[in-house]
Formats: structure tokens, C-alpha cells, sequence
């Protein structure tokens, strides 16, 4: 690839992730696959969370409770993303909690209307990972705080192609299936992406042994996850990838609290 074709995978990317307006020209003539886009889906992640980012470092460096900072910071990125992947938490956690059968799950996981399991699974979210940036913002300075946000939204999005690339497609229609199966080199490059960039951004503040242990249980709910969708539904579809996001994104921020 050149460099014209990372650049047109990045924009496509941002544009899938998030409702950040992307120009018309990087869709013309494109048959809508995200194969290879797939790999520089953290890198994509990264620039979505800049203005959270942004947000929790200045808003912290003015003495704002660090609370008050974590879900002004967990707002503002849920208003780029479109609460993309916190809709895919809700509709899987509804329809694998309520879906007895494959069939019914993956009915229960179209239905736009939320149930007692994903209204559960979304507080649980909202509050695990407010109370992980909480941390954040207490034992880290609003810089690397910062840095550290941005760090996760990248290795939440290496999660996503993860879990996308382990099972197969659940059903034939539906987002996943338009976009297509990710490379397998575009899993190397996210995944690779994903663990260089928590390394330089935030290695040094907070330490190695806290970058293993954000990487280890970040692949750990991942794999986690993945595996309890493959044995209730057999595959993948757009909502599980978003579920893996959100919870590789709770687990990173959660080892990071613990680590520090």
C-alpha cells in the first residue's frame, strides 16, 4: 500500500467509528469493505478520543473534581461516537441474557428497543469506566491522564478487530457482514498498533508492569467475550464487536486503576 491508501483506510475508518464528518471523496467508488481498514482502526480510535482527552487534561488542570472531569469526558466521546459501541453492549448483553435460542438472540439483538440487561450492562459501562478515569485523574496529572485515555480508545479499537477476526459471520446480513472479514494482516497491524502506542504514550508515567497488566486483561475480556459468543451464537455481528470495545475498554481502564 501507499501512502494514499492509509490515509483513505484511516478516513474511512473514523467515519465507521464515530460521527465525525468524513469528505464524500474517500467513499466514492469504494464497495465498502473494511478488510484492511480494519488495521488502522486504533489509530482511528485514538484521533476520536482526542477531544475527550483534551477535555479530561484541561478540566482536571483546573482543579475540576475528578468525577465531574471522568463523565463530562465519557459524554463528549459519547456524542463523537454516536454511542456506537455502547448500542452493540446493549443489544448483545438483550439478546444473549434474553435469547434462549441462537435464533432468538439474534432477534432480541435487531430489536432497537433496550431490555433490563442492556439497560444494566450500560450503567455498569458508564460507571466502571467513569470510576477508572477517576482514578486516573487522582493519581496521574492531567497530561498523562490524557495520554492515557487516548492509549485506551486505541487498544479498545485492536480489541474490536480481535474479536471480529476470531469468529465467523452470525448471520449473512447486517453491518458485519457488509464491511467483510479483516486480514489477517490487518489484525497484525492493529494489534501491534495497539500495544506500541500504550507503550510510548503512557509507559513512561505509569509504568511497565501496568502497561502488561492493561494489555493482559484487555485481551483477557476479549478472549473472554469471544469465546462466550462463539458457544451462544456461533459468530460475530456488528453488535458483539461493539460489546468487545466496550469491554476491552473497562478492563484497560480498570488495571490501570488497579496499577497505580
Amino acid at each position: 500500500m501507499n501512502l494514499g491508501d492509509y490515509i483513505d483506510d484511516l478516513a474511512r475508518s473514523i467515519g465507521f467509528l464515530s460521527r465525525v464528518p468524513v469528505p464524500g471523496r474517500f467513499f466514492r467508488n469504494h464497495d465498502g469493505s473494511l478488510s484492511r481498514a480494519a488495521g488502522l482502526f486504533p489509530l482511528a480510535g485514538l484521533l476520536i478520543a482526542l477531544p475527550g482527552a483534551a477535555a479530561f487534561s484541561v478540566l482536571l488542570a483546573l482543579r475540576v473534581e475528578p468525577l465531574l472531569a471522568a463523565f463530562v469526558t465519557l459524554g463528549i466521546q459519547t456524542l463523537i461516537t454516536g454511542a456506537l459501541h455502547e448500542d452493540g453492549l446493549s443489544d448483545t448483553s438483550d439478546g444473549i441474557g434474553g435469547g434462549r435460542t441462537r435464533e432468538r438472540a439474534l432477534e432480541i439483538m435487531r430489536d432497537s428497543r433496550i431490555g433490563s440487561y442492556g439497560a444494566s450492562a450500560l450503567v455498569l459501562s458508564y460507571g466502571l469506566r467513569a470510576a477508572g478515569l477517576l482514578s486516573l485523574g487522582t493519581h496521574l496529572g492531567p497530561t498523562a491522564a490524557g495520554f492515557a485515555f487516548v492509549a485506551i480508545a486505541a487498544v479498545s479499537r485492536a480489541a474490536m478487530v480481535w474479536h471480529w477476526s476470531m469468529l465467523p459471520q452470525a448471520r449473512r446480513d447486517g453491518v458485519a457482514a457488509s464491511v467483510g472479514m479483516p486480514e489477517q494482516s490487518a489484525v497484525v497491524l492493529a494489534l501491534a498498533t495497539a500495544a506500541i502506542t500504550t507503550l510510548v504514550i503512557i509507559g513512561p508515567a505509569a509504568g511497565i508492569m501496568a502497561i502488561v497488566l492493561l494489555l493482559s486483561l484487555a485481551a483477557l475480556a476479549t478472549y473472554g467475550l469471544t469465546h462466550y459468543i462463539g458457544s451462544k451464537i456461533g459468530g460475530h455481528t456488528g453488535d458483539t464487536i461493539g460489546a468487545a470495545q466496550q469491554c476491552a475498554e473497562m478492563a484497560a481502564l480498570f488495571a490501570l486503576a488497579l496499577a497505580l
